[in-house]
């Protein structure tokens, strides 16, 4: 298009601005033809700047800025066009008049009557442009048109540009008009733009806001990806999205989660860091924008509607995991404040990806942990004995219920020869694995030192001695070892620190007074031994602490009365009676007050 030539204008003739020329006479101010076009024009731009003031919103001002230029011009065809900074186009931001194929239209700077309104930034008047060689008729029946700059601050923001069929109908005086009205209504329009930025920008901090909340709260890895993509729609229209994540080995991105044209789906897509516009994001540790991915030679085609792209990494600890990557099928469709708005989103996406990433880690270990002390558990109750074994004149029972999975008490029944039985019931230091480790240790050793069919004394010397050998820092053991003789109906009872026995005869309880230091703790230690003479019908009872320390939801115990009393009042029962009986009394009085210690039993009834 040439450059449209400056109209001729008929008197009276204006200058440069259009302002009316000054002239040689010194006191051609003091005219009063002069002072009332002054004083009409001063009130005109204060009624102007009045009308215009009234409002920040966008729409609202431009219809009123129509309807006060309709009023000192009469126009059938209006436009206000608006500069894109990025672009250098002319874009149709309201009309009056204009058709939908020309409202679509992008004009260059310097191109047709506004482009070169634009580029000069001078006002233009055409009484007839059928007369200017080069006119492009976007109306073909447009004979006239006036078009001034719009410019705020000394930047030109767009063109104001009026049009009419007939020739010759715009004058000098609407030039002049015009032009004073351009300068208030570019001011005006830059108000309500820089009001609608700081609108949209307050308005996308509180989505992002909401956005980090809620991308916290999700901790399972394709669910947050898919719920990134939704909630980024909220701040950027685009049309293909994608979330490519590094490999283990920082060499690759892998595409996670991929969105196109209102469907999800995730391709499984490598692309090495060392090629395509991703991977350019990556070794540049900066996003990228791509107004023409066609111009680009980085540019690896995956999708063929893609023309502008807009890539950020996303950084967590100094390093980067992967990108977002953002396609559109318009040229220059990506702008700053699109790429500020990501890259701010990024920093919220990378921590919550790599949250969910440990959740997923830590998940996967739990079940990996759940599974061992399963196995953990089906080890330990196969180490302790299936049943208790059974004598002419006793017979024994036990329950074991441990505080978690698996226990740190231990019980055993060991063969000591014809009409002998040695009772065993440890409670090891601490709770869960650690505890049932140590038990499994302490049980293996005891049941090698068994073979020497040791007295219960010399048993738990000889215990504390081999866990001195392998001494562990702050665990220990107290055990009791019992050694019933079936023919003489006695026991031999040794103690390393557990409850004592307790023995009822005759509806009366007796505490076998036995004591001795923990097994592990002291090196060179010596115990006692007790030997217990018993008659038909006693009942005798060795518990772990966890029995009488059990507590209700008052803080109160359980305590050895309450067992004593227990055990007399069934003694004739059998013994797995017994047991059972002492072991579910236990569990009514603590209520739903937590069990926090193992729970262990064992009862010797005499025939």
């Amino acid at each position: 298009m040439p450059t449209i030539p400056t109209p001729q204008r008929e008197e009276p003739e204006y200058e440069g601005d259009y302002r009316p020329a000054p002239s040689d006479n010194p006191h051609a101010h003091l005219d009063p033809q002069n002072v009332r076009v002054e004083a009409t024009d001063l009130a005109y731009l204060a009624q102007l700047s009045d009308a215009l003031s009234t409002t920040l919103d966008l729409e609202t001002l431009l219809v009123r800025t129509s309807e006060l230029v309709r009023a000192i011009i009469n126009y059938r065809i209006f436009a206000i066009l608006l500069l894109n900074d990025r672009t250098h186009e002319l874009r149709i931001r309201f009309q009056i008049g204009h058709t939908p194929e020309v409202q679509k239209m992008r004009i260059p700077v310097g191109k047709g009557v506004v482009g070169q309104v634009a580029l000069t930034r001078q006002p233009v008047l055409l009484r007839d442009v059928s007369s200017v060689e080069g006119y492009i008729p976007a109306n073909p029946d447009v004979r006239s048109e006036l078009a001034v700059p719009l410019i705020a601050k000394n930047r030109l923001i767009g063109v104001l540009d009026l049009e009419s069929e007939e020739a010759n109908h715009f004058c000098p005086e609407h030039l002049h008009l015009l032009t004073l009205t351009a300068s208030r209504i570019a001011q005006a329009i830059e108000n309500a733009r820089l009001y609608a930025r700081v609108s949209r920008q307050a308005q996308t901090l509180t989505v992002l806001n909401e956005i980090s909340a809620e991308l916290t709260s999700i901790l399972d890895l394709d669910p947050l990806l898919a719920r990134i993509g939704q909630l980024l729609r909220r701040l950027i229209d685009y049309q293909m999205f994608s979330i490519m994540l590094m490999d283990d080995k920082g060499e690759t991105l892998i595409t996670r989660y991929a969105w196109r044209f209102g469907y999800a789906h995730a391709p499984l897509r490598r692309i090495p860091i060392t090629s395509g516009l991703v991977g350019a994001a990556v070794r540049e540790w900066r996003p990228i924008n791509v107004p023409d991915v066609r111009k680009d030679p980085r540019y690896l085609e995956m999708n063929p509607e893609t023309r502008s792209e807009l890539i950020v990494p996303l950084f967590h600890k100094g390093r980067i995991i992967g990108v977002l990557d953002l396609e559109h099928t318009r040229c220059n469709f990506f702008n700053e404040e699109h790429q500020r708005t990501l890259t701010t989103m990024a920093a919220q996406v990378a921590i919550a990806i790599e949250n969910a990433r440990l959740y997923q880690a830590v998940k996967r270990q739990e079940q990996q942990l759940e599974r061992d002390i399963a196995m953990a558990r089906e080890v330990q109750l196969r180490l302790l004995p299936p049943s208790a074994p059974e004598h002419p004149h006793a017979e024994m029972a036990v329950r074991f219920l441990p505080a978690r999975a698996i226990g740190g008490d231990l019980y055993d029944f060991v063969d000591y020869g014809p009409d002998k039985t040695a009772i065993v019931l440890g409670d090891v230091s601490g709770k869960a694995a650690p505890a049932a480790l140590f038990a499994a240790l302490v049980s293996g050793i005891m049941r090698s030192a068994a073979v020497q069919r040791l007295e219960p004394a010399r048993m738990l010397k000889a215990l504390n001695d081999a866990l001195q050998e392998r001494r562990l820092e702050s665990q220990y053991v107290t055990m009791l070892f019992a050694l019933w003789n079936d023919e003489t109906r006695t026991l031999q009872v040794a103690n390393s620190g557990a409850v004592q026995p307790i023995l009822c005869r005759s509806g009366k309880s007796i505490t076998v007074l036995a004591e001795g230091f923990p097994l592990g703790l002291f090196p060179d230690v010596t115990y006692e031994e007790f030997s217990v003479t018993t008659e038909p019908g006693d009942a005798v009872v060795f518990i772990s602490d966890g029995l009488l320390d059990a507590e209700n939801e008052h803080g109160e115990m359980y305590g050895e009365e309450r067992l004593s009393s227990l055990l007399c009042a069934n003694r004739e029962q059998p013994a797995a009676h017994i047991a059972e009986s002492i072991m579910a009394d236990v569990t009514r009085f603590q209520g739903s007050h937590d069990r926090f210690d193992d729970e262990t039993i064992i009862v010797l009834r005499v025939r």
